[in-house]
């Protein structure tokens, strides 16, 4: 069995010698500031993705992409495929990039021994990326936490008639399948693989972390500006000294320890009344604020926990395709056709590079994958972004007791305290 960035030290022993890192996706433009902070390290830089083009291939800092099996639809072939490509191209560093990250993580059986993933195991990945279980961690931990609950259950319940609520998808992703009903509001019939949550009201923010073996070694906070349905098409990045950034830090470093996670961490966290930073979400994988970091120091951070990566200048970014689509689709709507404008002309692009500009220029064609299914099978980009990468099964190890399954680590601060 291959050793994880934790069993390495947390990836030290890598971060003197440039070697082959194997990015596992690479239609998204997260994936692209990670190619081009690797191959500015002096690392060969390889792709593997499920779809035969790709944003990342485009990319100078990618010298090959290898179409794989998709890891929801074939999850057998994915792990041989993988584990071939591995040793064929002497891989030694896999870093996953987005909602494939458990199947990544499920690698740790089939790859050499010196082969390191940039994840933690996947009995301790899952229920973090259950989002019942995590609210129920968050509980038990002591934190703060949504109450959430089972349908169907006298919780459920009393969920539905103290204030307004959603059910949302126990695995789900990228915001979809998610309803809001008001309080008291009649639950509708149990779904499997649902839940039920209080819908926590205040000031939404998210965060991105680089964590090595419980430590938080980068944090962006950041904050929406222009959506598309649920998710931010333009956001901006808090400074560190405003009090929503200062309690989502202490959150964020709470569960970090209680983990001891190492890898992206993620959340979706809600500044309540109190001023409590109350995570409703938690993707352990990288989101948009990986964008805010200087992106050459990215892959310094992953691979040596002394590196403290810096913020980049610019605190407004976007993703300038989908915002130019929510323009023309908000003419005739002129206060938030000017809201779009706006944000459009006053942000830079997450892709945007004159050193590298081919992903950026060829963004249309490269990701026709994911345009076809939203033309032609009627899904959003973000859903046709996981269709057939997300883990969305059920596992043994989510039913696993949360005293041990989240994280072992019992000493985490207090959230609460400065």
């Amino acid at each position: 069995m291959n050793t994880s960035m934790a069993g390495r030290q947390g990836g030290g022993t890598l971060g003197g010698t440039p070697g082959t890192v194997l990015l596992t996706l690479g239609r998204l433009p997260k994936g692209l500031d990670i190619a081009r902070s690797f191959r500015a390290a002096g690392w060969r830089v390889l792709l593997a993705e499920p779809f035969d083009w790709n944003l990342c291939a485009l990319s100078r800092a990618v010298a090959t992409s290898f179409q794989v099996p998709a890891p929801n639809l074939d999850p057998q072939g994915y792990s041989a495929t993988m584990a071939a490509l591995v040793r064929r191209e002497h891989v030694d560093l896999v870093v996953p990039i987005s909602e494939e990250t458990p199947h990544v993580s499920g690698l740790a059986e089939v790859l050499p021994d010196h082969v390191s993933i940039f994840a933690p195991a996947q009995d301790q990945l899952l229920p973090l990326h259950d989002k019942l279980h995590f609210a129920q961690a968050l509980a038990q931990w002591g934190l703060p936490a949504p109450q959430s609950a089972e349908p169907g259950t006298d919780q459920a319940n009393a969920i539905a008639q103290a204030g307004p609520y959603l059910i949302k998808d126990r695995l789900g992703a990228s915001g979809s399948n998610i309803a809001f009903f008001d309080a008291g509001a009649p639950l509708p019939p149990p779904q499997a693989g649902t839940l039920v949550q209080e819908r926590v009201l205040g000031r939404e923010v998210s965060s991105f972390s680089i964590v090595h073996q419980g430590v938080v070694t980068a944090l962006v906070v950041y904050e929406p500006v222009i959506r598309d349905g649920t998710v931010a098409t333009v956001f901006e990045r808090l400074d560190p000294r405003d009090p929503a950034a200062r309690a989502t830090q202490q959150t964020v470093t709470a569960i970090a320890e209680k983990t001891g996670h190492t890898g992206f961490l993620s959340f979706d966290l809600m500044i309540n009344a109190a001023g409590k930073a109350v995570p409703f979400e938690c993707n352990p994988r990288a989101n948009s604020g990986i964008h805010f970091l200087e992106t050459a120091e990215i892959a310094p951070a992953i691979l040596d926990p002394s590196v403290r990566p810096r913020f980049r200048r610019q605190t407004r970014l976007q993703q300038a395709y989908p915002t130019l689509t929510l323009l023309w689709g908000a003419i005739g709507k002129w206060p938030r056709y000017r809201q779009i404008a706006k944000a459009l002309f006053s942000a830079r692009d997450v892709s945007w590079s004159w050193r590298d500009p081919l992903p950026f220029i060829l963004m249309t064609p490269a990701t026709w994958p994911l345009l076809r299914q939203s033309i032609f099978e009627g899904r959003s980009l973000g859903e046709a972004a996981i269709a057939d990468i997300g883990w969305f099964a059920q596992s043994d190890a989510l039913s696993a007791e949360l005293g041990t399954t989240p994280g072992t680590n019992a000493d985490a601060p207090d959230p609460e305290k400065p």
